[in-house]
């Protein structure tokens, strides 16, 4: 009898083992980003979502950002074919923000200086195109096309469907997710929980995009009134990885070397179109699948500035009891990091065979 029920125990656990890799018992997760491409921290931190076996990708939606989002959807498709999981839908989501745009802020910037980072409005300099023109692609063109749906709508139709089970991932402008929670209040009390890379308050740092400006982080920024209405939805619970903790990092070319021993078309990926930077929003990712590489977190009440002034676009920032009390939520933000161990688990995720789904 001890032994037909050991050999049933196993027969469970290596049940139970397959359905975490088939992604039936894995993490359902959206990512929302500014998918840049090819590699940069925006493909780089979807890949690592979709190479973890931990989770249950239900779509990546596009939002404008970093780049423009026709362009950052073809990236998507073509960094998703090269892996294999073109069975991961990619959803269109905003093209412009709510009110922000780039013929306001060049007034602005006449009043109260220059914005050094503009993403799809002023970069890279000299080459700038408009919203809805894709240039060629230097990892080649895709061949599967994006959800004909779009992001605010399939968003709200997971959480739906899978009632607090949904993690969203937002990695740019929030654009995409103030759509959803306008169409549909209950939207964030549906979702499990929200992840972001957003927001600046006091970095150390000698960057000059950050030196003079310690508040002002290009995801917050780009759609002040999207963020203001995230930060104040009903989550049931919010992380945050700030510019403060993100500067704490570095994609080196040694890292890029070592992933580029593996012969897996993520790896070769990396290998072929990765450069060095800060690793913004892989951080950010990588803390949600394994917390432990956080050694320090703070919680606070997080906001930004939707006044049209000087103050436009920046993160406003409180501690519990000190914050106006007009609906922000509790913010769980990222303050300090065991290096290695993030560095050691993002090459690994790289290097590993990309999960079925």
């Amino acid at each position: 009898m001890k032994t037909g029920m050991r050999a049933l125990l196993v027969c469970l656990a290596g049940l139970f083992a397959s359905m975490l890799v088939d992604g039936q018992g894995a993490r359902k997760i959206i990512i929302d980003e500014d998918a840049r491409g090819p590699a940069t921290t925006d493909q780089q931190a979807i890949l690592a979502l979709v190479q973890s076996p931990q989770t249950d990708v239900l779509g990546v939606t596009v939002v404008t950002g970093d780049g423009w989002r026709d362009e950052e959807v073809a990236h998507t498709l073509r960094m998703l074919e090269i892996i294999g999981r073109t069975d991961i839908p990619v959803v269109p989501g905003a093209v412009f923000p709510i009110d922000n745009s780039p013929q306001f802020i060049a007034h602005w910037e006449t009043l109260y200086g220059k914005v050094i980072y503009q993403g799809a409005w002023n970069w890279p300099q000299g080459k700038t195109h408009g919203p809805f023109e894709i240039p060629p692609l230097i990892e080649g063109e895709p061949k599967t096309k994006p959800s004909s749906e779009d992001a605010a709508h399939f968003m709200i139709r997971m959480v739906h469907r899978y009632p607090h089970q949904v993690m969203i991932y937002a990695g740019g402008p929030l654009t995409d997710l103030a759509l959803a929670i306008t169409i549909d209040p209950q939207f964030a009390s549906l979702a499990q929980e929200l992840v972001l890379m957003g927001g600046s308050i006091n970095p150390q740092t000698n960057d000059p995009e950050f030196r003079l400006n310690p508040r002002r982080e290009f995801n917050f920024w780009m759609d002040p009134e999207a963020t203001h209405a995230v930060l104040h939805a009903k989550w049931a619970k919010i992380t945050d990885t700030l510019v403060d903790i993100s500067i704490k990092t570095r994609l080196t070319r040694a890292m890029i070397a070592e992933i580029g021993k593996a012969k897996t078309p993520a790896a070769q990926y990396i290998a072929k179109y990765a450069d060095s930077e800060y690793m913004w929003d892989e951080l950010a990712a990588i803390a949600w699948l394994d917390p432990s590489i956080i050694t320090r977190t703070k919680t606070l009440y997080l906001d930004v500035s939707t006044d049209h002034g000087a103050t436009y676009g920046d993160t406003l920032a409180w501690t519990p009891g000190n914050n106006p009390g007009l609906g922000e939520r509790p913010v769980t933000v990222n303050v300090d990091l065991n290096t290695a161990k993030f560095y050691r688990g993002f090459v690994e995720l790289m290097t590993r065979p990309t999960p079925a789904r």
